[in-house]
């Protein structure tokens, strides 16, 4: 049996993109499989309850036969798996870092990788410029965590954003859409900045909250706004690209963002107001909706937030885990 071998850069902190590489190990060593993560430093303390055993990089020793995931920002780290011939899997969580970290004159192309794509727009993205298709293997939201309330809470309306996603562009929605609000004589709105905070508390805010404000760009497939979905807000804002694997189009608002490629096939409909990315205008405009919406009890607001729920079904962490498995599944055939 093909055993697997997952490096996880050196981070001060466990990243949403290390969670994801860990959890890879994760499901597949609970499945029975030999799978081991393989941090470039010791002493991380996030791997201290890993459910994968922990291999040092010192002690790392590869066979022709292993498979070595390397994420895409850290080329360098393929050394070992290359050295070895081993089956070297690029995981390209964020197109962006596809080629930024590329020794001078090295081309993707001429190595002997194959590539795992975390959506489908990450994936395409890798076929026009590479000219290599590859898999898809998208994250999962915990949903026992991230799960909407029987009721919103009463009072002003709630706006929960990310600070650290593009902190810049977030002030200047919040003041456009402020200035809006006081023009139109309308209450002024509470926000929520989601940061330094738990698992456990992001969960309990975005239950607390009516509408997330993404800003977030360049993304492989954002997870927050598949959290916030799940607990029963609903979306506006920036897809980061890779956002528009699940995010489809419920607002009619000035500046409304319909993607120029081709989206996959999806069972849910609108399931949030979304604009292209930086367009602060478009933004507003978004959030002036979203809250009209919640202020009238507008008729669109229930279909897109069950569509909301409907995507975060099919971004479960159960999901996710079955497709792993399936993939290895199929990689051990090759």
């Amino acid at each position: 049996m093909m055993r697997t071998f997952v490096f996880l850069p050196p981070v001060r902190r466990a990243t949403g993109g290390v969670a994801v590489l860990r959890t890879v190990a994760e499901v597949l060593a609970r499945a029975g499989r030999e799978a081991f993560l393989v941090p470039r430093e010791s002493g991380q303390a996030y791997l201290e309850d890993a459910a994968a055993p922990v291999v040092p990089w010192d002690a790392l020793s590869l066979s022709p036969g292993d498979c070595w995931l390397v994420p895409e920002g850290w080329p360098n780290a393929l050394a070992p798996g290359l050295a070895a011939k081993a089956r070297c899997l690029v995981y390209v969580q964020n197109w962006a870092y596809l080629f930024s970290a590329l020794p001078q004159g090295a081309d993707w192309r001429g190595l002997p990788v194959s590539f795992l794509a975390v959506s489908d727009p990450v994936r395409r993205y890798i076929l026009e410029t590479i000219g290599r298709d590859c898999p898809v293997l998208r994250p999962g939201i915990d949903l026992a965590r991230f799960a909407a309330p029987a009721k919103k809470p009463g009072g002003p309306l709630r706006v929960a954003f990310m600070p650290r996603k593009n902190k810049a562009l977030a002030e200047q929605i919040r003041d456009g859409f402020t200035a809006r609000r006081r023009g139109a004589g309308l209450s002024e709105v509470h926000w929520l900045a989601v940061e330094n905070m738990s698992q456990a508390e992001v969960a309990a805010a975005l239950s607390s909250a009516h509408v997330f404000l993404a800003t977030g760009f360049p993304e492989g497939c954002p997870l927050p706004p598949l959290e916030a979905m799940a607990s029963g807000c609903l979306c506006v804002g920036f897809g980061g690209f890779g956002g528009h694997d699940y995010m489809r189009q419920a607002g009619d608002f000035p500046g409304a963002y319909a993607p120029w490629w081709e989206l996959r096939d999806v069972p849910w409909g609108g399931n949030g107001l979304w604009c292209a990315d930086a367009d602060v205008a478009a933004a507003v405009n978004g959030l002036v909706q979203a809250a009209a919406w919640w202020e009238t009890g507008d008729a669109r607001l229930g279909p897109a937030l069950a569509a909301g729920q409907a995507t975060a079904r099919a971004c479960s962490a159960q999901a996710q885990s079955e497709a792993v498995l399936t993939l290895w599944e199929e990689m051990s055939r090759d």
